[in-house]
């Protein structure tokens, strides 16, 4: 894995000098940080994307959760004019309820994840389109947080505080990934559920706390990105994030399989797409092909991953295949 791992990071700084010798405005310090900044948006939901894909399962709702607590932030604060840290905590709460919904429907009811993340991705964006009637949920003029809006949305040092949660989240979900009971809990289970369930580890458990994880972290980044935004379209916010994440997880190394995957990966993964995103708009590339960088970029993981697996590990794709030794012939007496 951290062979993938160094790959990946020598890819980007690949792809890194090849778009500022084309455009040099790449190293601006104003584009390095709002490339960061997107990183760190992008990068808090991806993480737990990732380990829901690590376990087997996949995510597609992603993208309706941030429209739905996004606009149901938005209203709390300009609306109700809560308290922003209980609206805070309530969006992060109704996240993690929303993760607990999917692995309890994965989990207990039996049902795909494919299904149930698809139903979701349904049924959250036709609730915050009903619960705004379809308007656009914004501060009114003139509303301000001084506290939260700097907290989430201001710079230290020219760095965004949203990459800086994004790094320090990222570590906290390392440690519990690869340095923890629970994370070789979540390899098994995503390997083999069966052998995983037989050798005394509670599966269903495991696996719905993989789904409480990634609401919980989407809860938080649809906070982020409302105060980066400061208005929400129900109808359009959020549209096609969960593929900006599983491409971050594929190419950090996820299995779309289970069982294999980093957070270094993942960290890795949403920077090389942001890094595309960058190269495409500094290239002039219409912003309609967006998608289609996206999608070849799934394409060219799995394709990877395929080759992987055949091959028997990722050592063997580089291995030179030497011809075997052949039996010294006995002397005829």
């Amino acid at each position: 894995m951290l062979k993938k791992d160094l790959g990946l990071l020598v890819f980007i700084l690949v792809v890194g000098a090849i778009v500022a010798f084309i455009n040099p405005r790449f190293l601006l310090p104003i584009n390095l940080s709002n490339t960061m900044n997107l990183i760190g948006l992008y990068g808090l939901f991806s993480i737990g994307v990732g380990f829901v894909i690590i376990t087997g399962g996949i995510e597609l709702s992603v993208g309706s959760m941030l429209a739905l607590l996004g606009v149901i932030f938005i209203d709390l604060l300009s609306t109700y004019q809560v308290n922003w840290v209980l609206a805070f905590l309530v969006i992060i709460l109704a996240g993690l309820m929303l993760g607990s919904l999917h692995g309890f429907l994965v989990t207990r009811m039996n049902l795909q994840p494919f299904i149930v993340t698809l139903c979701g991705l349904l049924i959250y964006r036709g609730i915050a389109r009903f619960y705004t009637e379809d308007a656009t949920a914004g501060f009114a003029f003139g509303t301000s947080f001084p506290t939260l809006e700097w907290l989430v949305a201001g710079r230290t040092f020219g760095i965004p505080h949203s990459f800086i949660a994004f790094i320090l989240i990222a570590i906290v979900m390392g440690v519990v990934l690869h340095r923890s009971v629970f994370g070789r809990y979540l390899f098994a289970v995503g390997k083999n559920e069966e052998a995983a369930r037989y050798s005394g580890i509670r599966t269903g458990r495991v696996i719905a706390s993989a789904y409480i994880i990634c609401g919980g972290l989407t809860g938080l980044a649809a906070i982020f990105l409302a105060m980066y935004t400061r208005s929400i379209s129900p109808a359009s916010h959020g549209n096609f994030y969960e593929l900006y994440a599983i491409a971050a997880a594929v190419l950090g190394g996820c299995s779309l399989r289970g069982g294999e995957g980093s957070v270094l990966g993942i960290v890795l993964g949403t920077i090389l797409l942001q890094v595309l995103q960058n190269l495409v708009n500094l290239l002039g590339i219409p912003s309609s092909l967006n998608f289609a960088v996206i999608g070849t970029v799934i394409l060219i993981g799995a394709l990877a991953d395929q080759q992987i697996v055949q091959r028997g590990g990722f050592g063997q794709v580089f291995k030179r295949t030497r011809p075997s030794a052949q039996p010294v012939p006995e002397k005829q007496v």
